[in-house]
């Protein structure tokens, strides 16, 4: 046992030693691409048919006018003072206020579709691999092609036609409606602060303004969650100590529930820790798709604005919490599998 938490320990320290590389070399990816596509920062900011001396003293005043290894050392020496950067488009502004006023909203969407991507996606599978070779295994299947293959752009405003435009169940787009004042809190998240405050009306009001973005996200990344449940599960129903059970006569549901679908979620939590890490980067399309104000939506317009500290900000925030993430799910593996060797 000693050996074993002497190797996680290693590893651990290992993993922690290699994160800052992994940051550091998604900072330079995104610095130089950002550099390399096509359009100025200038341009965007001033206008493409202002006076050229307005341009060359935006220009210098930025540092857009130093050489490019230049600026790439400027910029190492602001991360390594965790000073992201501020603002192009809104001088004054820094990406940690960015990121402050931002990110709850991202959070809050992030948690409530993992929660519907979980509770469906394993749903489906268990049930799926709980019938093998039946028509609920054949639909469970083509459930996980069909999520997965669905462009969520394309899914958000299906569900929007149907519920927010002819059925008017929901609303459009947003997170509160805009005649209204949000919940006060210290958190940010509007579902939090409203239980903090016991002001219920605000609580079921997020919850409905949550609904369609939840469902869409949650819905097309349970494919994945489905497909990797049933494939466990299979294997782990015809493991040798789930037939011992039958053989004791337990009945097969407790068998499934309590016996197979414990070890066959073991490689599930890594898929589960690592997508909801991507989610909370990479729900750009769900948040544009809803007008939702989380820090990916933020993203787009800073991508579109070529407003260069915030894109390299929010994309080293986000590589931060990729790795702050990857390293807690091996520690949950070893201690949930004690089959996990480092």
């Amino acid at each position: 046992m000693s050996s074993r938490s002497a190797a996680l320990r290693y590893y651990i320290f290992t993993r922690l030693l290699l994160a800052p590389l992994m940051i550091l070399t998604i900072t330079t990816v995104v610095f130089l691409l950002l550099r390399a596509t096509p359009g100025d920062p200038v341009d965007a900011l001033l206008g493409a048919r202002a006076p050229a001396a307005a341009k060359d003293a935006l220009r210098s005043q930025l540092g857009l006018d130093q050489p490019l290894f230049i600026q790439y050392l400027s910029y190492l020496g602001d991360l390594l003072r965790l000073d992201l950067g501020s603002s192009l488009a809104t001088q004054g502004q820094t990406v940690w206020q960015i990121i402050r006023a931002h990110f709850p909203a991202t959070v809050e969407l992030t948690v409530c579709g993992m929660i519907v991507a979980t509770v469906v996606g394993v749903g489906v599978g268990a049930l799926a691999a709980s019938r093998p070779n039946s028509p609920l295994d054949a639909g469970g299947r083509l459930f996980g092609i069909v999520t997965y293959a669905i462009p969520m752009y394309w899914f958000g405003m299906i569900l929007q036609l149907i519920f927010a435009v002819q059925l008017r169940w929901f609303p459009i787009g947003t997170r509160y409606p805009l005649r209204a004042s949000p919940p006060a809190g210290p958190t940010g998240l509007y579902l939090l602060d409203s239980l903090l405050t016991l002001d219920f009306g605000a609580f079921f009001t997020t919850l409905y303004y949550l609904a369609l973005p939840s469902l869409t996200l949650g819905i097309l990344i349970s494919g994945v969650f489905e497909r990797m449940v049933r494939v466990n599960l299979k294997q782990t129903l015809a493991a040798d100590y789930v037939e011992a059970a039958r053989a004791r006569g337990i009945p097969e549901r407790r068998i499934v529930l309590v016996h197979a679908l414990k070890n066959a979620m073991i490689p599930v939590i890594t898929i589960l820790g690592l997508t909801f890490a991507s989610m909370l980067g990479g729900a750009v399309l769900t948040e544009v798709t809803f007008s939702w104000p989380g820090l990916a939506n933020r993203l787009y317009e800073a991508i579109s604005q070529r407003d260069y500290p915030v894109v390299q900000g929010l994309m080293v925030f986000f590589a931060m919490i990729v790795a702050v993430i990857s390293i807690a799910i091996d520690i949950l593996n070893a201690y949930i599998d004690p089959r996990i060797r480092y």
